[in-house]
């Protein structure tokens, strides 16, 4: 029999090799925005890591937008000649892998240490000025945004459309807006962050409007030839938040504007939320979204077995999946997925020696068995 997750997908105006996606995962590793040999070798890596897309970290479209002072930045020549040279090495070694880029803002709770350095907040002279829906802080200890105006909503709308523009000279096959996790487009969302009494606020409808203006404009600088998607929130894991039925609603406008699909992710955009976290525990919400709202849907979180992703896909629960830590763990989870479930994939000739008929890994022998 075929697997299902090793079947082409059509994704608008490009088709994927596979089913498989490297899902955004940040690695605060840039200096000013800008890409560098960390971003060389892990994205080189993980080209050729069986997967048929490859989506790169979020990236901030102002420096603003940022997280920490070590996120990615698509905002400024530097930024863009960069990238350039790191895509240039990853393609390379990567034929017939689409690589996409997921542009975003992080609102709120931007202006943040990296993980691994003190909890501490930035000194006056590191952090910046956080921008959000209303002048709401993401926790007590976190420091207060400054509420949008409308020239602020225009400065950032025309930002994510410059890089947008960017990553269409970059070549990337796939541009994603993020509009999940608690950043930006997700507080205009979410009841929980955004208390407006303007036309951005109140209403579903209202608290659209933003994040849909975005996504407007920026598929109106992408050629026919470049997919659009979106990363969105299927539930705020807490009442008054964003409902799946909202998030239904949401995608469907999306589409409308010409969205070719859409990501169901959830939850971040308040903390100490209790989410009953598990294998595939946001699956549902992909598979609500994919039936109501009739749209291309990929399903993320805790997908780590190549059975779990294989009957994700052949019971029609969404079209493709996107897996982070799983790769950063077996950067060749996409090969060893393959030989569990009777595919192939291209890898580097490099290489071949390791790959059936050739070598009989144990590591795939142990799970066809197990």
């Amino acid at each position: 029999m075929t697997s299902a997750l090793f079947t082409p997908l059509q994704l608008g105006p490009i088709t994927l090799t596979n089913r498989i996606a490297v899902s955004p995962m940040c690695q605060y590793s840039a200096i000013d925005g800008s890409a560098g040999d960390w971003h060389k070798q892990h994205l080189s890596y993980l080209g050729y890591s069986g997967a048929g897309l490859v989506m790169l970290e979020a990236t901030a479209i102002e420096p603003q937008g940022r997280i920490t002072p070590g996120c990615l930045g698509l905002y400024c020549d530097e930024n863009e000649k960069a990238l350039q040279n790191v895509m240039h090495m990853a393609r390379q070694f990567a034929p017939g892998v689409a690589f996409g880029i997921q542009l975003a803002h992080s609102g709120r709770k931007g202006s943040q240490p990296r993980p691994w350095d003190e909890p501490t907040p930035l000194s006056s002279e590191e952090r910046w000025t956080t921008y959000a829906p209303s002048a709401i802080p993401f926790d007590e200890k976190w420091q207060a945004p400054k509420e949008m105006t409308e020239v602020d909503m225009e400065r950032i709308e025309n930002a994510y459309i410059e890089a947008t523009k960017r990553a269409v000279r970059l070549g990337f096959e796939v541009i994603e807006i993020h509009a999940a996790h608690g950043y930006l487009l997700h507080e205009f969302l979410s009841n929980l962050s955004n208390k407006r009494k303007d036309q951005f606020g109140g209403s579903l409808d209202n608290r659209m409007r933003f994040p849909l203006q975005v996504v407007a404009s920026c598929r109106k600088v992408i050629p026919s030839h470049i997919a659009l998607g979106s990363r969105i929130t299927g539930t705020d894991w807490v009442d008054g938040g964003i409902t799946a039925a909202e998030a239904c609603v949401f995608a469907k406008k999306l589409k409308e504007l010409g969205c070719n699909y859409v990501c169901v992710s959830s939850g971040a955009i308040i903390p100490h939320v209790r989410i009953p976290v598990g294998p595939c525990y946001q699956v549902p919400f992909a598979e609500k979204v994919k039936n109501e709202a009739q749209i291309t849907t990929r399903a993320v979180g805790m997908i780590t077995e190549p059975c779990q992703a294989e009957h994700i896909i052949a019971t029609k629960k969404a079209d493709f999946i996107a897996i982070a830590r799983g790769f950063l763990d077996d950067p060749r989870w996409g090969w060893h997925a393959a030989d569990v479930l009777g595919a192939k994939v291209l890898c580097p000739e490099q290489y071949s020696r390791v790959r059936p008929p050739s070598w009989k890994s144990p590591i795939v022998l142990h799970e066809k068995h197990s």
